[in-house]
């Protein structure tokens, strides 16, 4: 089950339940069942509290993803997504992309994450760039 909140801010994802969909099957194509997967829009002021309370980096990012998957188990992702509305905006206008696109690739980002997908070399995140743009690509297909 994916839900959706908001901390310190008032962002409102638009198409929740057609987006709850597309992360299932995001999930299932990815090889995974889709647990209890939980978004958070919130503030920088939040997020970056976030980033160095539990991360130790004091710096600014769009998503932080605490991940309670059971991957080798069951194959359940689950998780908890943060996702900071000010700099997804940011990095649209950095991007040339909508703000809606930009939060749309963040969502997937985050989920991608639960599924085992990392981003921390050159190689890895250019490997997960291609799958966001895969899975945004189905979303607008079937929307």
């Amino acid at each position: 089950m994916v839900r959706f909140y908001n901390d310190d801010c008032t962002y409102r994802l638009p198409e929740k339940r057609l987006t709850a969909a597309w992360l299932k099957r995001v999930a299932e194509e990815e090889g995974y069942t889709l647990g209890d997967v939980t978004y958070i829009f919130c503030s920088s002021a939040v997020h970056r509290k976030m980033n160095v309370d539990f991360i130790g980096h004091d710096y600014f990012t769009d998503v932080i993803t605490f991940d309670y998957s059971d991957l080798r188990g069951e194959g359940v992702v689950s998780g908890d997504i943060f996702i900071d509305v000010d700099t997804v905006r940011d990095n649209a206008r950095i991007y040339g992309a909508t703000a809606l696109h930009e939060m749309r690739r963040v969502v997937v980002h985050g989920l991608l994450h639960l599924c085992g997908q990392k981003d921390k070399t050159p190689r890895a995140e250019k490997q997960m760039h291609k799958k966001e743009d895969k899975y945004l690509a189905k979303f607008y297909e079937e929307a």
